[in-house]
């Protein structure tokens, strides 16, 4: 499923479509999603998918399939709220570049100028919790929420429990996905600003892009009127998930949303509306396959990328061609950690 909704999109997103008025999706394009969609919840066993898609910096396409909630039965809305799990990374490592753009910090600044009792703190950069190359282990390897993490946690208990450990390889020389990176990255930016990462989101990303949807999940639960996650053991039915308690998500896979938004968020970024030209091939240059925040899976297209996913709710973001822009796919199936 990871990659077989992903090329889907791509492949019906790319053709040209020369004399179609602006904001306008062929007839044929929309009906082939809906044919690829359809197919791929079938095929998978995926209970929802809610996409949105670009084209001409409009977005001209969203819709949902498949139900969002199993008990009872909810149809999915391109309204509803969906987990974005790692996805959520991105927004930490923009904001990071933010502070980098106003002097407030730098990429290649010490871990050990901000948190000076981590392991190797001024041996590793705020770059190498960026693009995975830290050597801090990751505390959430697991493809299920464990026992310990029903409890409430704080972030700083987590870094004391993981980021207090040895490394698992010397920073700058391997790439392993490590949530505890972006645990230590939030924190960084919450002790340079004096202020909780999430207003950080609220007041220069969210609000001035006009994204209305977006929330903390350590802080708010998705309600019912959002689709909500499943899982199954091996070849057993669906059920609903279990959520981690608060704080287990924070800086890593805490934010939850429409396509819709995200839509706007991808958009903006291309459009070079948050961060300047310099900044943004900071965001977007490769360390082992990785930007800052970001995958970048070789397609041979103008532009492609993948952001994350979560136990739950796997996530899909696809860039497409020069003339077709973002397009998003959530789905409630679990398929793998933040």
């Amino acid at each position: 499923m990871r990659l077989f909704l992903r090329a889907f999109l791509l492949a019906i997103l790319a053709p040209a479509t020369a004399g179609l008025a602006q904001g306008q999706l062929p007839a044929e394009t929309s009906a082939k999603i809906d044919s690829d969609v359809a197919k791929a919840l079938a095929d998978t066993g995926t209970p929802s998918a809610s996409i949105a898609v670009v084209k001409d910096n409009q977005i001209v396409y969203v819709k949902a399939y498949g139900n969002a909630r199993l008990e009872p039965p909810s149809p999915a809305r391109p309204e509803m709220r969906y987990s974005i799990g790692s996805v959520s990374k991105q927004f930490l490592a923009l904001s990071i570049l933010l502070l980098a753009e106003e002097g407030k910090l730098r990429l290649d600044d010490p871990v050990g100028r901000y948190l000076p009792s981590l392991t190797r703190a001024n041996d590793i950069t705020i770059r190498e919790l960026l693009s995975h190359t830290s050597g801090y282990e990751d505390y959430y390897p697991l493809d299920y929420v464990a026992p310990f993490m029903l409890a409430p946690v704080t972030a700083d208990e987590i870094l004391v429990r993981w980021a207090k450990k040895p490394l698992d390889f010397e920073p700058g020389t391997q790439w392993q996905y490590s949530n505890t990176n972006y645990v230590v990255a939030g924190r960084i930016l919450e002790k340079v600003t004096g202020r909780p990462l999430w207003s950080f989101l609220e007041d220069r990303i969210f609000r001035p892009l006009g994204m209305a949807t977006p929330i903390n999940l350590d802080a708010q639960p998705l309600s019912d009127s959002d689709a909500a996650g499943t899982t199954r053991f091996g070849l057993g039915p669906l059920h609903p998930a279990t959520p981690e308690a608060p704080g287990w998500l924070f800086a890593a896979g805490e934010l939850a949303m429409t396509p819709r938004d995200l839509a706007i968020w991808d958009q903006a970024l291309l459009e070079g509306k948050i961060l300047k030209p310099a900044s943004m091939k900071e965001f977007i240059t490769t360390a082992r396959r990785r930007g800052l925040g970001l995958r970048q899976p070789e397609f041979g297209l103008a532009r492609a990328g993948r952001r994350g996913g979560g136990l739950d709710q796997p996530r899909r973001l696809v860039r497409g061609s020069a003339h077709y822009g973002p397009s998003r796919a959530a789905n409630s199936c679990r398929e793998g950690r933040p």
